[in-house]
């Protein structure tokens, strides 16, 4: 029988919220060209199939959770029920080697199917509530962090995409620095390699004289859009032709338009709210630099796309971004939090076109050869079978009769959560 992995997901593209989707869309299809059988159960999307084989990856959308919600959580809650009702089906016709659940929307399922088949899972933990909220200050977030504390405490093994958020779950969780595998995100660099004259794109947001700067994201506190806004008064008194695209929707949205009006650079500054694929890729063909200036970021995917674009990356210093953007090799990091350091950094660049061309360079090159989604799979499966070989030497396989021994949780949730 072959390997067959179940991917637990609660975004997956077209549903695309954040970065998760996409680590999980091609981390699927890479372990799936690898020789495993790839399952990705995961919610439902409108306009979508309930079954469809994608690059050789199987995806089953929930369609049975349709009850109305009071709030997210108990959406997530539903949302659980319907993953297990598609993973029990699909597991009782052939059963699954192993489980990988991304992030503590699908911990329950992911707990309950390890519970009741005998499942050894390994999690991918993409960010942390408390990293995301500086801390946890409500009940609700302090629901999360214990979730996310019981998925890190269930799995065989947790995999980070950063050295930042090994610390972190370390400092949050309590979770052994064995117990975590650091894994980078990736990127498809051939996903730029296609014929286009950005001519007529450019010219709708900038004349030939003007310069564009690209963000990308959620419009949420966190990612710094602020930061940038304030950075751009600076940015506009050096270079008044400067033209900021800002890609993203989310709750800060609103803020962040009126923001930009009360610092008189509203007229250079273009929401565009969510863009396709397509359209997004012919954005960052036509920007000069891209920035992250983030104030919390797991890893930064998007400064990973911006490198593998050709297109010079400024970044904050902020949690995994300095894993793989170096100062001044392949791209410019800034303090966190500091408009005055961004509009530097972001400046340099615009400015200088030799160090823009080198930056670019190095940075195309380490994408090639370390942030390829072939190498990050490969050494996604070698945790798998680490996990399958401890798994069957310690007796915990699918089909173990019930009287058997099973891995149990302490009584007391609380117990793995930092008091921050």
């Amino acid at each position: 029988m072959s390997n067959r992995v179940l991917m637990l997901s609660w975004e997956y593209p077209p549903r695309v919220i954040g970065g998760l989707a996409r680590v999980v869309d091609e981390l699927s299809k890479q372990i799936s060209k690898q020789g495993w059988e790839v399952h990705v159960v995961t919610a439902d999307h409108p306009g979508t199939p309930e079954h469809e084989v994608n690059n050789g990856v199987h995806v089953h959308r929930v369609k049975t959770q349709t009850d109305w919600t009071p709030d997210f959580v108990t959406w997530v809650s539903r949302l659980n029920y319907g993953l297990l009702q598609y993973a029990i089906e699909l597991h009782t016709k052939t059963p699954f080697s192993i489980i990988h659940a991304h992030d503590w929307m699908v911990a329950d399922a992911a707990w309950v199917l390890k519970q009741g088949f005998h499942l050894p899972f390994v999690s991918t933990i993409h960010a942390t509530e408390a990293g995301r909220m500086h801390g946890l200050h409500t009940d609700m977030q302090r629901y999360i962090g214990q979730i996310e504390w019981r998925l890190t405490f269930e799995s065989w093994k947790v995999i980070v995409n950063s050295k930042h958020m090994l610390k972190e779950l370390q400092s949050q969780f309590k979770t052994p620095a064995d117990k975590i595998a650091v894994i980078p995100n990736g990127i498809d660099p051939d996903i730029f390699d296609f014929e286009f004259d950005p001519s007529p794109l450019r010219r709708q947001y900038a004349k030939n004289s003007d310069q564009i700067v690209l963000y990308v994201g959620r419009m949420v506190r966190e990612k710094g859009v602020q930061v940038l806004l304030h950075a751009a008064q600076t940015i506009l008194g050096a270079a008044p032709g400067t033209q900021f695209l800002m890609v993203g929707t989310g709750y800060y949205l609103d803020e962040l338009k009126w923001l930009a009006a009360h610092l008189n650079v509203a007229q250079n500054v273009h929401f565009l709210g969510y863009v396709s694929d397509p359209d997004l890729l012919r954005l960052y063909k036509i920007a000069d630099v891209v920035v992250t200036p983030s104030l919390y970021e797991p890893f930064g995917i998007v400064a990973l796309e911006g490198m593998a674009a050709h297109v010079p990356v400024v970044t904050s210093d902020a949690g995994g971004l300095t894993d793989f953007v170096e100062h001044m090799q392949n791209g410019i990091t800034t303090y966190a939090g500091d408009a005055g350091s961004l509009s530097w950094g972001i400046l340099e660049v615009l400015r200088n076109k030799d160090l823009a061309e080198r930056l670019r360079r190095e940075a195309y090159e380490r994408v090639r050869s370390t942030y390829n989604w072939k190498i990050i799979a490969k050494r996604t499966l070698d945790v798998y079978d680490k996990v399958l070989a401890e798994a069957q030497a310690a007796g915990f396989t699918s089909g173990q009769s019930k009287s058997e021994p099973r891995i149990t949780a302490p009584t007391a949730v609380s117990k793995g959560i930092s008091d921050k």
